[in-house]
């Protein structure tokens, strides 16, 4: 008779890391988990996995101790976006993101009623710059400056964490407080390639800057050896929080 997986530990510094699997196929984010072992405890999935059998595979890691993160950026009317937490939530998901627009973290609050899952708010994204938001049509404000203004509106409608670039974290934290998450992609490894990201630091520069959990994905599992970057980057976060 097969035994039920160990639980991950509270307050487990290996959950300061969530791993990214951006990868195309089950098949292959199923490897990559079995290659980190125990010292991955915290995946995301988005939209490329989500869309290829994703949400079958997060319960098959939700049943196997693990934590998921749902990064599925929803935004769209509100009862849509309402019904849709929901179904995430019965799914076991421990994060879930939104976009940071009023009538969608409304939306969210209400359909993760009664639940364990914690929803966040996508601010302005990590590939964003000044330029990005011109060519948007939110000149002349700044990122730095939406960010802020879209904290503060999560942090008002109950919002249980921001996700922003950890050079806005410091920044961040000064508008909603302690007991609010934040949850910072964009991390990259000394000497990593940036990739399409225009805002990034290294792990230890997250922590410092006041993140609660740095996302990493391509530096992890395009790897030669994943477990050996995941198990080094835990080392960075223990080591500043020591």
């Amino acid at each position: 008779m097969s035994l039920p997986p160990n639980p991950i530990p509270a307050g487990d510094i290996r959950d300061k890391l969530i791993i990214g699997l951006d990868v195309p196929s089950v098949e292959e984010a199923r490897a990559i988990v079995a290659r980190i072992g125990d010292a991955g405890t915290f995946y995301k999935i988005g939209y490329q996995l989500a869309y290829a059998g994703g949400f079958e595979f997060a319960r098959e890691l939700i049943g196997q101790g693990k934590k998921v993160f749902l990064d599925l950026k929803l935004h769209d009317i509100g009862n849509t976006v309402e019904e849709g937490v929901r179904s995430v939530a019965r799914l076991g998901a421990t994060f879930l993101t939104v976009h940071a627009y009023p009538q969608t973290m409304r939306a969210a609050v209400a359909g993760k009623a009664g639940s364990s899952l914690k929803i966040l708010a996508v601010t302005v994204l990590t590939s964003y710059d000044n330029n990005d938001l011109v060519e948007a049509g939110y000149a002349p404000v700044t990122a730095a400056e939406l960010v802020a203004r879209r904290a503060g509106q999560a942090r008002d409608l109950g919002i249980d964490g921001i996700v922003c670039a950890a050079t806005e974290a410091e920044r961040v934290r000064a508008i909603v407080g302690p007991d609010r998450l934040i949850v910072t992609p964009g991390i990259r490894p000394a000497g990593a390639d940036a990739g399409d990201q225009k805002r990034v630091v290294t792990p230890a520069q997250g922590i410092r800057l006041g993140a609660d959990h740095l996302v990493v994905a391509r530096p992890i599992v395009k790897a030669a050896d994943p477990r050996a970057v995941a198990e080094a980057i835990v080392r960075d976060i223990a080591d500043v929080k020591a």
